[in-house]
């Protein structure tokens, strides 16, 4: 039996380009320094005594850089290519985030928040375009899932370190994410060396010699990242309000709360890569899309039917674990059948700015939700919304012709 589990991971992780395993690393590198933005509200009332209506306009701020991010993101891979913008987004995110740590008053805290925020979140399209770059049409998804591994094993990483950093002292937070940022951004030059990579995008250009309209101009791609934000809001509840409903509805202690938070990691890196490789290619990805939010609606919709137990939040966050596995790696899958080498970039950045809005949307709608109706109204709505979402993909599959050949990067 441990013979054939190792046997499916090496299936599972098998086949996958060197490029695509460089350009993980270099997202497990730079996501393990992510450890500001989590502390940036405590940092900004307890360090530098910010009100905490000014602790949320900073959040405010990193949201509005983050959508901003995306879509300038998205406009300069066509003109400068992904890696340049990988690199010079990461190199200038590090001195941003060293910079940031010695601001102390309001407006200059908010200006190189901005700035940075649009310079992190212009990493992501570029990001996206590259692995699509650099995976095969059999192994895009797995790449994408390993993409997503490092992403959340470095934020695992991070997270916790970031903790035991500010209990010292908080400006070792900056020099941390500042130097990780920097050291990703040369860990990519030297493992992608740029000449090497400009040389095989230009080929690939060259062989894609066809005219294509813009991301922007595909009416069933903008209903697909409008259902994709709709999701995300309410995925984002997992992180944001499940948290604060265990700690004063269920009583359960920080403890518990931090390893069924962790638990959703530990889930993904161990299952992820081997559900990818079994489930790819069987049906269209939309069906995953459509079964993964279902689940994180029957998810939601437990926290008011199941007893107040321990073991009914493992369940949950089991369930909505698997719900964000079967449904997000099929998100870039479709994108990316939609998209070409040369409007990739515009695809990739409105995939990153719908969960960017959505990180912005869904602190104000679970807390005004909360306030209104209480915790039971916010997990019904969170579950009806997500099943109106599987609708809409529902009959977006249906519209979409079967046949339709969908042109992919050489």
């Amino acid at each position: 039996m441990f013979t054939n589990l190792i046997q499916l991971y090496k299936q599972a992780y098998s086949g996958l380009s060197k490029n695509s395993w460089y350009l993980s690393i270099v997202m497990l590198i730079n996501r393990a320094g992510t450890m500001v933005v989590p502390f940036m509200t405590i940092y900004t009332i307890r360090q530098l005594h910010f009100t905490i209506e000014q602790s949320g306009y900073i959040m405010a701020i990193f949201g509005v850089g983050a959508v901003s991010g995306g879509f300038i993101g998205g406009k300069l891979i066509n003109k400068i290519g992904f890696y340049d913008l990988q690199v010079g987004a990461l190199l200038s995110g590090g001195l941003l985030f060293l910079i940031l740590g010695y601001q102390h008053s309001f407006i200059k805290v908010a200006i190189f928040t901005l700035l940075l925020s649009i310079c992190n979140e212009s990493f992501r399209p570029a990001n996206s375009t590259a692995i699509a770059h650099y995976s095969s049409e059999e192994t895009k998804t797995r790449s994408y899932s390993l993409n997503r591994l490092a992403t959340n094993l470095g934020w695992a990483f991070g997270g916790g370190l970031g903790g035991v950093l500010a209990k010292v002292d908080y400006h070792l937070l900056f020099w941390v994410d500042g130097c990780t940022n920097i050291l990703a951004g040369l860990l990519l030059l030297t493992l992608m060396p740029r000449a090497s990579v400009a040389k095989t995008i230009k080929k690939a250009a060259a062989d894609f010699d066809e005219v294509f309209s813009s991301a922007y101009k595909d009416g069933t791609y903008l209903i697909f990242i409008l259902l994709a934000t709709l999701f995300a809001t309410c995925f984002f509840q997992f992180f944001i309000m499940q948290p604060v409903f265990y700690k004063l509805q269920w009583h359960f202690d920080e403890g518990f709360i931090g390893f069924l938070l962790a638990l959703n990691g530990v889930l993904i890196v161990l299952v992820e890569m081997i559900l990818i490789n079994w489930l790819d290619g069987k049906q269209h990805p939309l069906t995953y899309i459509i079964s993964g939010i279902l689940v994180a609606a029957c998810s939601f919709a437990l926290l008011n039917i199941m007893p107040h137990a321990a073991w009914v939040a493992i369940l949950v966050v089991t369930m909505i674990t698997l719900g964000e596995m079967l449904s997000m790696p099929f998100m870039n899958t479709f994108w990316i059948a939609r998209s070409n080498v040369r409007n990739r970039g515009e695809y990739a950045a409105l995939y990153a700015m719908s969960w960017a809005g959505a990180q912005i949307i869904a602190p104000f709608v679970g807390s005004q939700v909360i306030a209104y109706g209480g915790f039971e109204m916010l997990w019904w709505l969170l579950g009806g919304v997500c099943f109106l979402v599987a609708i809409g993909y529902y009959v977006m599959k249906r519209s979409i012709p079967t046949d339709k050949k969908v042109p992919v990067l050489p």
